[in-house]
């Protein structure tokens, strides 16, 4: 396999050669620098009105279908819509996860904005299946000159009928921040949750008169909303008793995610992954760089203290769809449904375009049982 570290100067639309080709699913065994106003103190989750609860099967499963960087306007590619459409009808899912990057720019109105976002809501609406939303860095491409931010994004998707995104948490940096559970069979009792965070858009131009030159220019989560995950995530096992089994979505990477491609923070070899596939459990294709922020947030230092989170999903690095075991937490892509975004170079440009499934089980100990990717060429879509 080739040295990835051959190609200098490399970004996240400069590819490398794949590293494991995805053939099985996976089985599981400062506040000052706020992206958004200086935050306030978290208020309280508020709860799903009683018509959105969330519950599993009468079977105890429950199915999430994730979509990626769908990353299109108003003339949404129609290999898109159909692939969407095509994983629904084939998986069936109870609740669709759109993880960032849903629409960019070339919507210059309201109007064509809304009209953006009704492509992406359609097949799930008319399907009657659940779901919802976080944002990614291109969401608000636009707002220049439609004038919505991610404020009003969120207003309109949340008036869909089968939208269960809540307003977000107020006082803490970003969209639409929040936690889904999901509960049992009857009713009774959560028995998993959902953590939906706005991993933002691009760092600031400077930080002590400092610029990013030399650094991953992407945004990050900050100190707030990782204190919002902690503090809410002890809230819950209070209330309930015991930690709640739960998924993290984001769509911008965590650097945990390279440092396990490698197995190492340092090293970046072919031996060095050759070691990680072993050690992690990696199945799937890295074909660029991890596309992380300049800072390490800290968030999987609080997930690995808290001990609830099971596996981290993202999206953003259109052409990885690797995913493996990091000290006990599932760190991986689902890819890209989009077919206007990049994609792979030449005639491959296409083939992992697709969306990430997650089969749970409330009679399993973790609930999360398995994930695999699944492809456009899968189902004929070229």
């Amino acid at each position: 396999m080739k040295n990835p570290n051959s190609n200098k100067g490399m970004n996240r639309r400069h590819l490398i050669k794949p590293g494991v080709t995805e053939t099985a699913s996976t089985t599981f065994v400062s506040t000052n620098l706020s992206r958004n106003s200086a935050p306030a103190e978290p208020t309280e989750h508020a709860m799903l009105p009683v018509h959105s609860k969330l519950q599993f099967n009468p079977d105890g499963t429950f199915k999430i279908v994730q979509f990626n960087d769908s990353q299109d306007d108003g003339n949404i590619d129609p290999r898109t819509l159909q692939l969407m459409e095509k994983v629904l009808d084939e998986e069936k899912p109870d609740l669709v996860v759109h993880n960032g990057d849903m629409i960019a720019g070339g919507c210059d109105t309201p109007d064509e904005v809304r009209n953006a976002i009704d492509h992406i809501a359609q097949p799930m609406e008319k399907k009657r299946i659940n779901w919802v939303i976080t944002f990614g860095n291109h969401d608000e491409d636009h707002a220049p000159t439609s004038g919505l931010d991610e404020e009003a994004m969120l207003d309109i998707y949340r008036s869909y009928p089968h939208n269960v995104n809540l307003p977000g948490v107020k006082g803490i940096t970003g969209t639409g921040n929040m936690h889904l559970l999901i509960w049992n069979c009857t009713g009774g009792k959560p028995v998993f949750n959902l953590w939906l965070l706005d991993s933002g858009r691009c760092a600031p131009k400077t930080i002590a008169g400092q610029d990013f030159t030399g650094y991953p220019k992407w945004d990050w989560l900050r100190f707030d909303q990782v204190s919002w995950y902690y503090e809410t995530s002890k809230k819950l096992e209070r209330q309930f008793g015991r930690k709640i089994p739960s998924l993290m979505f984001i769509h911008i990477p965590l650097w945990e995610f390279r440092f396990m491609w490698y197995a190492s923070v340092d090293e970046r070899r072919d031996e060095n992954h050759a070691y990680a596939v072993q050690k992690h459990h990696i199945v799937g294709e890295r074909n660029e760089d991890e596309s992380p922020g300049p800072f390490n947030s800290g968030m999987f230092a609080a997930i690995l203290e808290r001990g609830d989170v099971k596996g981290v999903f993202c999206g953003h690095d259109h052409v990885n769809t690797y995913v493996g075991n990091y000290y006990g937490v599932w760190l991986g892509y689902s890819g890209s449904v989009g077919f206007r975004s990049y994609g792979l170079p030449g005639a491959e440009k296409n083939r992992l375009r697709g969306a990430r499934v997650f089969h749970l089980d409330e009679n399993c100990d973790d609930v999360l049982v398995e994930t695999h990717m699944v492809f456009a060429k899968d189902y004929g879509i070229q």
